[in-house]
Protein backbone atom coordinates (compact mmCIF):
# COMPACT_ATOMS: atom_id res chain seq x y z
CA UNK A 1 0.00 0.00 0.00
CA UNK A 2 1.57 3.22 -1.00
CA UNK A 3 0.50 6.92 -0.25
CA UNK A 4 0.54 10.17 -1.33
CA UNK A 5 2.90 11.41 1.40
CA UNK A 6 5.64 8.83 -0.73
CA UNK A 7 4.95 10.18 -3.95
CA UNK A 8 8.28 11.92 -5.45
CA UNK A 9 8.30 15.08 -7.00
CA UNK A 10 6.76 15.24 -10.32
CA UNK A 11 5.56 12.03 -10.98
CA UNK A 12 1.90 11.30 -10.98
CA UNK A 13 -0.55 8.64 -9.24
CA UNK A 14 -4.19 7.64 -9.19
CA UNK A 15 -5.84 8.27 -5.87
CA UNK A 16 -7.22 4.78 -4.52
CA UNK A 17 -8.79 5.06 -0.83
CA UNK A 18 -8.71 8.32 1.42
CA UNK A 19 -8.85 6.93 5.19
CA UNK A 20 -9.00 10.41 6.32
CA UNK A 21 -11.19 11.32 9.31
CA UNK A 22 -14.71 12.41 7.95
CA UNK A 23 -14.90 15.84 8.25
CA UNK A 24 -10.85 16.22 6.62
CA UNK A 25 -12.13 13.54 4.11
CA UNK A 26 -14.69 16.05 2.97
CA UNK A 27 -12.56 18.92 2.82
CA UNK A 28 -10.37 16.68 0.21
CA UNK A 29 -13.26 15.61 -1.93
CA UNK A 30 -14.22 18.93 -1.91
CA UNK A 31 -11.02 19.63 -3.48
CA UNK A 32 -11.40 16.98 -6.53
CA UNK A 33 -9.04 14.16 -4.27
CA UNK A 34 -11.56 11.17 -5.19
CA UNK A 35 -11.29 7.41 -6.12
CA UNK A 36 -9.71 7.68 -9.60
CA UNK A 37 -8.28 10.95 -10.04
CA UNK A 38 -4.34 11.73 -10.94
CA UNK A 39 -2.43 13.70 -8.51
CA UNK A 40 0.60 14.92 -9.23
CA UNK A 41 3.46 15.97 -6.91
CA UNK A 42 4.73 19.45 -8.18
CA UNK A 43 6.83 21.00 -4.78
CA UNK A 44 8.34 20.53 -1.49
CA UNK A 45 8.72 23.03 1.79
CA UNK A 46 12.01 23.78 2.78
CA UNK A 47 10.66 21.85 5.91
CA UNK A 48 9.12 19.51 3.66
CA UNK A 49 5.50 19.74 5.26
CA UNK A 50 3.17 20.67 3.42
CA UNK A 51 3.43 19.79 0.14
CA UNK A 52 1.60 21.06 -3.35
CA UNK A 53 0.05 18.57 -5.36
CA UNK A 54 -1.41 19.48 -9.04
CA UNK A 55 -5.46 17.87 -9.01
CA UNK A 56 -7.62 18.97 -11.79
CA UNK A 57 -5.49 22.03 -12.91
CA UNK A 58 -5.32 23.59 -9.28
CA UNK A 59 -2.20 23.21 -6.82
CA UNK A 60 -3.36 22.67 -3.00
CA UNK A 61 -0.97 22.26 -0.42
CA UNK A 62 -1.52 18.62 1.95
CA UNK A 63 0.43 18.61 5.03
CA UNK A 64 1.87 14.84 5.59
CA UNK A 65 -0.14 13.53 8.30
CA UNK A 66 -3.11 14.00 5.98
CA UNK A 67 -1.29 13.05 2.82
CA UNK A 68 -0.57 9.53 4.97
CA UNK A 69 -3.62 8.64 4.83
CA UNK A 70 -4.43 8.88 1.13
CA UNK A 71 -3.45 5.56 -0.40
CA UNK A 72 -2.43 6.02 -4.38
CA UNK A 73 -1.98 3.70 -6.90
CA UNK A 74 1.28 4.45 -9.25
Amino acid sequence: MDTLNNLKINKIAEIENINCENNIKRRMMDLGIVKGTKIKAILKSPSGNPRAYEVRGSVIAIRNEDAKQIVIKK
